[in-house]
C-alpha cells in the first residue's frame, strides 16, 4: 500500500510539473504579413482559385516546438473553404519541393477542413512541429473556390506555387504556375518560454522590402531578426514585418491606412511587446505628386501626421506595448515623388517631432543613418536602390544593423 501511495504521489507531482511547465509557455508571432485586397494586377484570375492548391513559403524569425498558423479571409465577400492545409519544410527556398518526412496536416477544431467567414481570420489548432529559428516553412492549402474577393500580400519577395487539384501532400508541384505574392496566409506563431515576445514593424514599402531579392530574406527586419537571434539566442524574440508597399498613415493607398489596420496588424499579433513605426514618406510625397499645393495644405498634412503618430502611441500604450518611432528617410531625386523645398521642409518638421523626447518611447534615426552627409536631402548612394526612394540591399542591411538591440529586453 505504501509503495502504491508513493507511485500515485509521484505521478501527481509529474502531472503538476508538466502543467506548470505548460503554464510557463506563451504564444509569440514568428512570422506575419499584412493583409490587403490585392490590386487587379496582383490578384489571381478567379478560375485559378477554384479547386486550387497554393504552396507558400515563409521565413520565420523565431523557433519553437509547437506552432499554429493564421489564415485570412479579411477582404473576402463569401466564405473561404479550405479542404486541407499542410505544413512542411521546403527542400530549397524558392522551390516547390518539400521534404515529405516533415509534412504534417493542420487541424481546425479537430477537423482537416475549415470554413472561414467573410472578413474573418482563422487560427489552426496547435501542432507539435519543431521549427528552427531563421528557417523556412511551406504551407500548402487546397481552396475550394475564390471567396468573392481575394485577401493577400502582394509584396511577398517569396515565390508561391499554385495548381488545380488537391496537391497539399505532393512532394513537388512540377506543373504549377508561380507568382511572387502571398494569399490567405497571414501569420505563424510558436510556443515559447515565458518572457518571450514579438516585435512588430509597421511600415510601407521600405519595411516591406521593395527591391530586396526574391527568396533572399534581405528586408531590414530580416537583418534585425538574425541579429537578435545570434546575439541573444535565449531571448526568443519574434520579428513581424507588417509593411505594405505604398501604405499611408492617413489615407488608403495600397492597403488600408496605418490606423485602419492597426488592430489587426499590431494589437492582434501574439505576444507583441514592442512596435517599430516607419510610416510617412508616402503621405509626404503624395501631397504634391500631382502638382503644387497651398502652404496651408502643407501645414495641415504635418499636423495630421503628428496626430496619427499620437494615436499609434496612445493605442499601443493602452495594451502595454512600447513604441519606437523611426524618422522618415530622404527621397530627394525621386522621379516618383519629385519632392521640392516645401516637401523637404515638411519631412524635417515631422522628423523633428519624432525626435522630440517624450513623444515615442525611443527613436530609431534612420534618416541620420541613411542620408548622404554631403546632401542630406538624398539617400547615401551606397544605400540607394537607384530610385532615390527605396534602399538597396546594403541599405536594408545598414538599417537592420542600426537598430539598438538594447531596446528589446
Amino acid at each position: 500500500m505504501q509503495i502504491l501511495k508513493q507511485v500515485i504521489c509521484g505521478l501527481a507531482l509529474t502531472i503538476c510539473w508538466q502543467t506548470a511547465a505548460l503554464a510557463q509557455q506563451v504564444w509569440i508571432g514568428t512570422w506575419a504579413a499584412s493583409q490587403q485586397l490585392p490590386e487587379p494586377q496582383n490578384a489571381l484570375p478567379s478560375a485559378d482559385l477554384t479547386d486550387t492548391t497554393l504552396r507558400e513559403t515563409v521565413h520565420v524569425s523565431q523557433g519553437g516546438a509547437t506552432i499554429r498558423v493564421h489564415l485570412s479571409n479579411a477582404f473576402g465577400t463569401r466564405v473561404l473553404h479550405l479542404t486541407s492545409v499542410y505544413v512542411a519544410k521546403p527542400v530549397v527556398s524558392g522551390g516547390s519541393a518539400i521534404d515529405p518526412g516533415t509534412d504534417r496536416a493542420l487541424l481546425f477544431n479537430g477537423q482537416l477542413d475549415v470554413v472561414i467567414p467573410p472578413g474573418a481570420e482563422y487560427v489552426s489548432d496547435p501542432l507539435a512541429y519543431p521549427l528552427v529559428a531563421l528557417s523556412d516553412v511551406s504551407v500548402s492549402m487546397h481552396i475550394e473556390a475564390e471567396p468573392g474577393q481575394q485577401t493577400g500580400h502582394p509584396g511577398s519577395r517569396q515565390t508561391t506555387f499554385y495548381a488545380h487539384g488537391d496537391l497539399t501532400g505532393a512532394r513537388e508541384m512540377p506543373a504549377a504556375k508561380k507568382v511572387d505574392h502571398w494569399y490567405v496566409l497571414s501569420g505563424v506563431d510558436v510556443q515559447a518560454a515565458a518572457g518571450s515576445f514579438a516585435i512588430v514593424a509597421l511600415g510601407d514599402s521600405i519595411t516591406d522590402g521593395h527591391g530586396a531579392a526574391t527568396n533572399g530574406n534581405e528586408r531590414w527586419t530580416d537583418v534585425l531578426a538574425k541579429r537578435l537571434y545570434e546575439n541573444s539566442p535565449k531571448l526568443q524574440a519574434g520579428v513581424l514585418n507588417e509593411g505594405i508597399g505604398g501604405n499611408h498613415l492617413l489615407t488608403d493607398g495600397l492597403g488600408p491606412n496605418a490606423l485602419a489596420r492597426f488592430d489587426r496588424d499590431v494589437l492582434a499579433q501574439a505576444g507583441t511587446r514592442y512596435l517599430l513605426v516607419l510610416e510617412g514618406i508616402n503621405d509626404l510625397g503624395g501631397l504634391t505628386r500631382e502638382g503644387n499645393v497651398t502652404q496651408q495644405s502643407h501645414l495641415d498634412l504635418v499636423s495630421r501626421m503628428i496626430g496619427a503618430y499620437q494615436q499609434v502611441v496612445l493605442r499601443a500604450h493602452a495594451q502595454g506595448i512600447k513604441v519606437y518611432g523611426a524618422t522618415v528617410m530622404p527621397d530627394g531625386g525621386s522621379d516618383y515623388y519629385h519632392p521640392d523645398a516645401a516637401g523637404e521642409q515638411d519631412r524635417q518638421k515631422v522628423n523633428a517631432w519624432i525626435r522630440t523626447r517624450g513623444h515615442f518611447d525611443a527613436v530609431i534615426d534612420f534618416d541620420k543613418i541613411m542620408a548622404d552627409p554631403a546632401n542630406p536631402t538624398r539617400l547615401l548612394p551606397a544605400y540607394d536602390s537607384g530610385d532615390h526612394l527605396h534602399p538597396g540591399r546594403s541599405g536594408y542591411e545598414a538599417m537592420g544593423k542600426s537598430v539598438p538591440l538594447a531596446l528589446f529586453k
